[in-house]
């Protein structure tokens, strides 16, 4: 027989060690009495083990010579010895595994009482009665850095080669009851037969004064002792399951990490991997299957990982996908350890039990193992508790004639001591390996700080969250300087910008239409009736548009401004986004539309000029602008005509045909004017005709439309002249125009047009920049500090708007240096425990 396994022993140890140094009070005489027994009754197992031992063995001295050679006829007296030292091995076997069942028994007995003198102790301890300052366990510093090192992109082949449990099977395999008898609470959600596990959850188990669950990243505490909290718990866990999974996806490999603490629970971090599968069903991704045996791999090549492999005992072994994908990740079985689940199913449907006992020695199928364990999760139903899953365990392996005819021994059954076995396994591999691994982060750390001192010697080593909230700051203080800029220079933008974009409608459809009538009466009317159109339909429109592209113009340049400051460069990206996302949200009062109509054609309406100053603005108003017309109007003329002869010699250019022709046209057309200085803007048809047989006179052919297009640009630029002699008549006008011209052959009523123009866009800029500095600017303030805010929540927007080999370098350097920190922590706390 073999003898027990060293964990169970030193848990017995453990045990007597930890009642032996509470004071007197917290346990009485037959609890001393218990050890005592305890400690007899496995020394009677190892005398029991010797004695079946020698048994064994003299009956293997006797038994029969193989069936090839002759045997001589036995005696009766050699029989008879035969038959009784059989009866004797059977006897010593079934006195061992009575002595062993009640050595399981009195063991779980003392660490029962063991974990409620531990949970006094603890709640004692919690409760502050030692006045020490409370540290995290030993556990908890270690899962932390394994948090830190999932969310860790290694590009510096830092490698991640911490231990940890990583829990596999087949799909339906049990894995989740197995982890919740080691867990020792319901705290996964479960479906008939449907995937539940979609992505790893990474399970931290330690040791606490009361049974609750947390997730990493939230503060809530699940009581695990009420039902609510434990329904909660599984709502929440298949919440995030689903919230981690992307469109199109079946598994997700984002990992979810809970710690559950409670008296008496191993100290261990277990991974559960989605169940492996060898069909993908309808509504699953087409690639799920290979994405599980990927993301399975990738956890069980670390070469510390313990491999904790779960197979359904109730179905054939040769169905088992998970038993390949592990011998072809660990071949020598260092790190595995097998579990085989619903052996009661297994044992009630398998014909041969011995086919139990073949599975759990190894001997059934190419897969080695640590150990091998046979545990039951309960009758399948999911509202049994915990304690009556133990009950109904301990019930199955006492009676089941797997123990008692010796095809599994007493260490090798109960999820209890399989969550020992794997606990102490845990440790071991933690203890042999942490310290290399912290060399390896600690030389990676170096790589990176010398990297960065090359390439970035006088920058800070600041990390995306880190330059988001610098850049941040930077937009916040550009925009409140919008609230700065002086009323002055916005109404002095604001005009000049409405004025570009009105310009053209003025001086094409209200001016020109009204100067080509006969009289000041005609112009008068003409003018109101098109201001009143303009202000009703178009113009509040346009000065919005206007007052919206100024504000938007001015953050900009504020932002391009401080650019010059210093600026890293690393925000540009940013900077535009939160620019261009805050302008789209923004949208302008819809009562300033309706306010601002009132108040322009109220300014329109207004034809009284109070004094001389204001009528040479006027003027000057309208002279720049007959100007610039003018201007405009030339070079047209000069396109169409080609270059004239001065050009021609000096640059060594001709014209063309179709300039020929034109200048030919031109030249007419002017003559015309000549002797017609009051011409109309219209060209009659008999004119058209006439001028096109003086041209073919000349061989010029020509086309009728084109004399009428080349008519309207000469004309143009005659009446502009005319306007702008008219205008410098007009600067000594101001007289009449107080006497209304009467008796006065000098009519000004167009330096009055431009007047109230000028005045209209005086006082919409006013109002503009009122609405601007009251309101708007403010609102453009808070959609930027909400796009901020929206952004920085936004991990996935934060990297694509904040990029570059320094920010990933930073980013880095962070996390090795916290993983290196913890690490030795964890190390120095590991080395006191000791």
């Amino acid at each position: 027989m073999q003898h027990w396994p060293a964990w169970l022993t030193s848990t017995v140890a453990g045990c007597c060690v930890f009642l032996l140094l509470l004071p007197f009070s917290h346990y009485d005489a037959p609890q001393q009495g218990l050890l005592g027994e305890l400690i007899l009754i496995q020394q009677q197992i190892q005398q029991h083990e010797e004695e079946v031992r020698r048994a064994a063995a003299a009956n293997t001295v006797r038994s029969p010579p193989p069936e090839s050679a002759p045997s001589p006829p036995p005696n009766p007296p050699q029989q008879t010895r035969k038959s009784s030292d059989k009866e004797k091995v059977d006897q010593l076997q079934e006195e061992l595994l009575r002595t062993q069942l009640k050595y399981q028994r009195m063991l779980e007995r003392l660490e029962k009482e063991n974990k409620e003198l531990r949970k006094v102790v603890l709640q004692k301890d919690d409760k502050g009665i030692h006045q020490r300052k409370v540290k995290k366990s030993l556990i908890d510093l270690y899962s932390e850095v394994l948090d830190i090192l999932s969310d860790y992109d290694a590009n510096y082949n830092t490698q991640d080669h911490l231990p940890r449990v990583v829990v596999v099977g087949d799909q339906s395999a049990g894995k989740t009851s197995v982890l919740e008898m080691i867990a020792q609470a319901r705290i996964f959600p479960r479906g008939s037969g449907e995937m539940m596990t979609r992505s790893p959850v990474k399970v931290t188990l330690s040791e606490g004064p009361h049974h609750v669950a947390m997730f990493k990243d939230s503060g809530r505490e699940f009581d695990l002792t009420k039902e609510e909290d434990l329904a909660a718990l599984r709502r929440e866990i298949e919440l995030r399951m689903r919230k981690s999974v992307k469109e199109g996806q079946t598994v997700s490999p984002e990992t979810i990490s809970l710690s559950v603490k409670g008296p008496g629970i191993q100290r261990m971090v277990l991974v559960d991997l989605p169940g492996v599968i060898s069909t993908v069903t309808t509504g699953m991704a087409s690639d799920t299957k290979e994405t599980i045996f990927s993301m399975s791999r990738a956890y069980m090549q670390n070469p510390n990982a313990i491999i904790l492999c779960i197979q359904d005992g109730s179905v054939d072994a040769e169905r088992s996908i998970v038993t390949d994908l592990v011998s072809q990740m660990d071949p020598q079985g260092k790190r595995t350890i097998f579990v085989l689940t619903k052996v009661d199913l297994a044992e009630k449907n398998l014909a041969s039990p011995s086919r139990i006992q073949q599975i759990v020695e190894g001997k059934l199928f190419p897969m080695k193992a640590l150990g091998y364990f046979a545990v039951v999760t309960g009758k399948g139903s999911s509202a049994e508790s915990i304690d009556s899953i133990k009950d109904y365990e301990e019930d199955f392996f006492q009676n089941s004639r797997l123990l008692r005819d010796g095809m599994l021994k007493a260490h090798q059954v109960t999820t209890k001591n399989l969550s020992l076995a794997v606990s102490d396994c845990f440790w071991k591999m933690v203890r042999e390996s942490v310290e290399q691994q912290a060399d390896v982060f600690k030389a990676s750390r170096f790589n990176l700080e010398t990297e960065w001192k090359n390439n970035y010697p006088r920058l800070r080593e600041l990390d995306r969250n880190e330059l988001y909230e610098k850049a941040k700051n930077e937009i916040l203080d550009e925009v409140i300087s919008l609230s700065q800029v002086t009323p002055q220079h916005w109404e002095a933008i604001l005009q000049k910008k409405l004025w570009e974009r009105v310009s053209t409608h003025v001086i094409e459809n209200i001016y020109l239409p009204a100067a080509q009538t006969v009289d000041s009466g005609t112009f008068n009317t003409t003018v109101d009736i098109k201001l009143k159109q303009w202000t009703d339909k178009q113009l509040p429109h346009k000065a919005l548009e206007v007052a919206w592209e100024t504000l938007q113009e001015e953050f900009a340049r504020f932002m391009a401004e401080y650019k010059g400051k210093d600026q890293d460069d690393i925000f540009d990206k940013l900077k535009e986004a939160v620019k261009d996302e805050s302008i789209k949200r923004h949208k302008w009062n819809e009562r300033a539309m309706d306010s601002l109509r009132v108040i322009q054609h109220n300014a329109l309406e207004d034809r009284s000029i109070t004094d001389k100053p204001q009528w040479d603005a006027a003027i000057q108003f309208m002279e720049e602008t007959l100007q610039s017309r003018l201007k405009d109007t030339d070079s047209v003329i000069r396109d169409m005509v080609g270059p004239d002869w001065k050009q021609r010699w000096l640059n060594w250019t001709n014209r063309t045909a179709d300039q020929h022709i034109r200048n030919e046209t031109k030249n007419e057309l002017e003559r015309l004017l000549k002797l017609h200085d009051d011409h109309t803007a219209y060209l009659a048809n008999d004119e058209v005709t006439t001028v096109r047989k003086n041209l073919e006179g000349r061989a010029v052919e020509v086309d009728p439309g084109l004399i009428k297009d080349t008519w309207h640009q000469l004309y143009r630029r005659h009446f502009l002249q005319k306007a702008l002699a008219h205008c410098n008549l007009c600067k000594r006008g101001f007289y009449y125009y107080q006497r209304h011209f009467v008796d006065s052959e000098l009519e000004c009523n167009d330096v009055v047009l431009f007047w109230r123009i000028q005045r209209m866009l005086v006082i919409t800029a006013n109002t503009l920049r009122q609405q601007l500095t009251n309101t708007e600017v403010r609102r453009l303030e808070k959609n930027v500090k909400e796009v901020l805010d929206d952004f920085g929540e936004d991990m996935e927007k934060k990297t694509h708007l904040i990029t570059g080999r320094r920010v990933q370098l930073a980013e880095d350097l962070k996390k090795v240096r916290e993983i290196q920190e913890k690490l030795e922590a964890f190390i120095e706390a590991l080395h006191k425990e000791k």
